[in-house]
């Protein structure tokens, strides 16, 4: 019972408008913001017979959809005054800093802003979304963190950017890391596992697998007659599973967030495609959910 309500104290699930919406308690104890993520239930469009709450532009659904949902998104939060600026995500560390709404969507992974009405989002169906909440200077960012946006230390680097325009210092700072793909179901390639080592010393505690044999073995065998496969039918290498969450986790905690103030949902992607969307698990056809943060009017 005990630690029901500890979870409850942490995460809650917002229903309105036939949706459902997940918010971070730290964050919602804050008056002058509002945030959340979507999760799949409800909405206007349809997905092998199921009204989805579908937030991005796919191939099975309309312009139509998307727009009621966001609209019942914002509806759901209470921030009906707002504008949703979204961005064209392309696994990157390209953040912006907006002071208002770009007429056309801008390209890039990360937006920040300290402009009251704006309500920064990101699309995800699998990658991490990690919001962040200067408490001090009243600045927010979204970000987009795919494994490659996660090697290249996008959110290393939006703490970076907000430091840099607005005086952010990160002690001040609220992280909440919202629904990914989790590491028991995120397989991923000997290419993968070298790169994250090229550039972490603490790689090796994101990955579950044949990590060391991965990352110090990349010469070929040159006695390949000695296995018992013919010639041009070698194994494939072996694989190894990436956990994103401790990755970011550790991103943030190294730019100086304290431990604290760093909460992730824990939800997979994968698993759990009964209530969230996953690229990888469907194969490609599904929805996008949707993470938001901003400043209320």
């Amino acid at each position: 019972m005990r630690r029901a309500k500890l979870a409850a104290a942490v995460w809650r699930t917002r229903r309105a408008q036939g949706v459902q919406i997940l918010e971070a308690g730290a964050l919602g104890k804050i008056p002058w913001l509002v945030h959340g993520f979507t999760l799949r239930p409800g909405g206007a469009s349809m997905l092998d017979g199921k009204r989805v709450f579908n937030l991005g532009r796919t191939d099975w659904d309309t312009r139509e959809n998307v727009l009621a949902n966001r609209g019942k998104l914002l509806t759901a939060l209470g921030a009906k005054p707002m504008q949703i600026v979204s961005q064209r995500q392309f696994h990157s560390t390209l953040t912006r800093v907006l002071d208002a709404a770009p007429e056309q969507p801008v390209k890039g992974d990360a937006l920040i802003t300290r402009t009251p009405g704006l309500l920064l989002a990101v699309l995800t169906a699998d990658c991490v979304p990690i919001l962040l909440a200067d408490t001090k200077r009243r600045a927010v960012a979204a970000v987009h963190a795919g494994w490659r946006g996660t090697l290249a230390r996008i959110a290393e680097k939006t703490l970076g950017k907000m430091r840099m325009t607005f005086g952010t210092c990160p002690r001040d700072v609220l992280a909440v890391l919202g629904p990914g793909i989790g590491r028991g179901c995120y397989e991923v390639g000997a290419e993968v596992a070298q790169a994250f080592h090229s550039q972490f010393a603490h790689a090796a505690e994101w990955f579950e697998g044949p990590f060391e044999r991965l990352v110090s073995d990349d010469t070929p065998n040159p006695l390949q007659w000695l296995n018992m496969h013919p010639p041009g039918h070698q194994p494939p290498p072996p694989s190894v599973h990436l956990d994103l969450l401790a990755a970011n986790r550790w991103q943030l905690e190294h730019a100086g967030v304290p431990t604290a103030n760093i909460l992730a949902s824990n939800l997979c992607t994968a698993c759990r495609k009964d209530i969230l969307f996953s690229h990888r698990a469907e194969f490609g056809r599904t929805g996008r959910l949707m993470g938001v943060i901003g400043i209320r009017v």
